[in-house]
């Protein structure tokens, strides 16, 4: 399995990055049902998630040995994360699901993604199983989000440049130091 290396020492932020989590601070105090506040969260990501002041340097780098989660911002009341991805070539998530909503923002380069639905055993006539239910290209400038269920899936850098993304989560990975809730070791039809 390949977790990410994560920086959690205290960030330095840019101004462009501070006034993207104040949008995000003020779609999310909404209170609204988590699929509305994934889609306030991506129009707040969409006009900065491209912009060249939106990381710092240190906030850009890779690991050479897996992807590399950067927490960005943690919210004090624990409502929203904002993360930083960075992915070599063919570095890759295991196929997992989240523990909250969240918000993707392709920063540069391009992210692939395999999306799963899970089948039970008791409709698959035996042991569960995932099904493959979409591929995606996420390219340069893509803004996506999803909510809990349905958000089974698994990521990678399926190009020849470093991919970085922001991920927004409706949680404080600050203290759960993860944004993923299950790792699927099933049976997968790809």
């Amino acid at each position: 399995m390949s977790t990410p290396t994560t920086a959690y020492r205290a960030a330095r932020t840019t101004e462009r990055l501070d006034a993207l989590v104040a949008d995000i601070r003020e779609a999310v105090g909404r209170g609204l049902p988590p699929d509305l506040t994934a889609h306030l969260v991506g129009e707040c990501l969409a006009p900065h998630i491209t912009a060249a002041d939106l990381l710092t340097d240190g906030q850009r780098e890779g690991d050479p040995e897996r992807y590399r989660q950067h927490l960005l911002h943690a919210e004090h009341d624990g409502s929203f994360s904002v993360v930083g991805l960075v992915w070599l070539p063919g570095q890759h998530t295991p196929v997992h699901d989240h523990v909250s909503w969240c918000v993707t923002g392709v920063h540069e380069g391009a992210e692939h993604e395999r999306r799963y639905r899970l089948v039970p055993a008791a409709a698959s006539g035996g042991a569960a199983r995932l099904v493959a239910t979409e591929d995606l290209v996420n390219g340069l400038g893509t803004v996506c989000g999803f909510a809990p269920p349905g958000d089974i899936h698994r990521v990678w850098n399926g190009g020849t440049e470093p991919a970085i993304s922001l991920h927004v989560y409706g949680a404080d990975i600050s203290r759960l130091g993860t944004s993923v809730r299950r790792v699927y070791e099933l049976p997968a039809d790809r």
